[in-house]
């Protein structure tokens, strides 16, 4: 006899993955009224200035569907901006799994492209990552 999975409503509807620089957001979404959680806190409390929480928050101000969602998410690396960042793309991509009539919404407001630009590595015998030591001549 198979055990049959049933939903709970804590169960997540949606999960999405957000990665910024160094910086990894799992995201569930569950059925709700709205309200962001970041690593257990409200993200306005996690999150240390209005800008990098008006980014979390993106996805909900442009997709109709976000109040009707508790988002939880787990974030680890990188600083707070990145995973800000990571939020907003984690709880983009989990609104397209649920429902992918979402996409060109998000996708027209720049919420669906993945922000490659990561830290260039220090080289050997330069003093960072481009600059040089000074060169003497005499």
């Amino acid at each position: 006899m198979a055990k049959e999975m049933t939903k709970s409503a804590n169960s997540p509807v949606a999960h999405g993955v957000g990665r910024r620089k160094t910086a990894v957001a799992r995201v569930y979404l569950r059925p709700g009224t709205g309200r962001i959680r970041v690593n257990g806190k409200d993200y306005t409390h996690y999150f240390d200035t209005k800008v990098s929480a008006d980014a979390a928050a993106t996805p909900f101000r442009v997709c109709p569907m976000g109040t009707t969602f508790d988002v939880k998410a787990n974030v680890c690396g990188g600083g707070k901006v990145a995973q800000a960042d990571a939020v907003k793309l984690g709880i983009a991509r989990a609104f397209v799994i649920f429902d992918a009539n979402a996409k060109p919404i998000l996708k027209k407001h720049g919420l669906m492209t993945v922000d490659a630009r990561k830290k260039e590595r220090k080289k050997y015998g330069q003093k960072a990552a481009r600059a040089k030591f000074q060169f003497v001549k005499r």
